[in-house]
């Protein structure tokens, strides 16, 4: 007999008791990344977007052209793909930065969870969550990577957003005894001070919102999760040995990055599309100097 799938929304997931932890989130992703580097598992990524002049000019986004303040309008419709060892599952993202003005989240995410024989489809959930959860796997696995236990940090976190909140709960989480502080900006710098106090509700690291770059310097992780049309500091700013993990857009000048092709190492999860995208730094860069990334895909880790 054929079945309907059911439909979990973040209420009903709460209502269970649904719980996001840091730790099985983490070694979830690092078996993720596992299986695809072994080929259990499969996916592909595709992205509906258009250049943001064109949006600008349809009488729906025209009457919010002033309004974003260095912002991205981020508009774009996203499809991720993936077939593992037991289950297959798409995920369909939808952004754009108005929404804010409207009282949405930026961005919202819906995830179809199938089985990977049959195809047919399981349940379809609310992954708004799940996804800015997943994103901030990418902090814990830097973390781990790039820095020893017995190391003593500070994290600079440009954004106050999701993503921006679920990293700090993972910092929190595996950076106890190794993160003395995390600073944290945003453009408005409101939303910075309403994430930080609402976090310093819960034990663990030290943060603190700021308004400037000052202590940039002093911290040897930088992570831009900050949805910003323009880089987000100066290249003299940041420490000459930090590792700066780029989760937004548009955020990194192309200074810092030179001096990271030249002498430092630079690493990318999917060369093909992040190129193809040509929304972030690493892209920019080479697609302004009349060129794409992945022309030099093989120099890059």
């Amino acid at each position: 007999m054929k079945s309907t799938p059911r439909y979990i929304s973040h209420a009903e997931m709460t209502r269970l008791g649904v719980r996001l932890e840091a730790s099985a989130l983490h070694n979830a992703a690092r078996a993720a990344w596992s299986d695809i580097r072994l080929g259990r598992a499969h996916g592909l990524k595709s992205v509906l977007s258009f250049p943001e002049a064109v949006l600008w000019d349809q009488p729906q986004f025209e009457a919010y052209r002033d309004t974003l303040q260095g912002e991205r309008l981020g508009w774009k419709l996203s499809a991720l793909s993936s077939v593992g060892t037991r289950y297959a599952a798409v995920k369909v993202v939808g952004a754009n930065a108005l929404n804010r003005r409207l009282g949405q989240p930026r961005s919202t995410s819906t995830i179809l969870l199938l089985d990977n024989f049959t195809l047919r489809p399981l349940c379809i959930m609310d992954g708004t969550d799940i996804s800015a959860a997943r994103t901030a796997t990418y902090a814990s696995m830097a973390l781990e990577l790039l820095f020893p236990k017995s190391e003593e940090l500070s994290v600079f976190l440009f954004g106050a957003g999701p993503i921006a909140e679920q990293i700090i709960r993972v910092l929190r989480h595996f950076g106890d005894g190794t993160i003395s502080k995390i600073f944290v900006r945003s453009r408005s710098g409101t939303s910075a001070h309403q994430l930080v106090k609402r976090q310093s509700q819960t034990a663990g690291v030290r943060l603190e919102a700021v308004a400037d770059n000052q202590r940039l310097r002093d911290c040897r992780f930088v992570i831009t999760a900050s949805n910003s049309s323009a880089p987000v500091f100066e290249n003299a700013e940041i420490c000459p040995n930090a590792a700066v993990l780029h989760l937004g857009g548009d955020e990194t000048p192309s200074g810092h990055i030179q001096k990271v092709l030249r002498s430092g190492l630079a690493l990318c999860d999917d060369i093909s599309m992040v190129s193809r995208r040509n929304s972030q730094s690493l892209a920019l860069y080479f697609s302004r100097n009349g060129s794409t990334l992945e022309q030099l895909g093989p120099a890059l880790g």
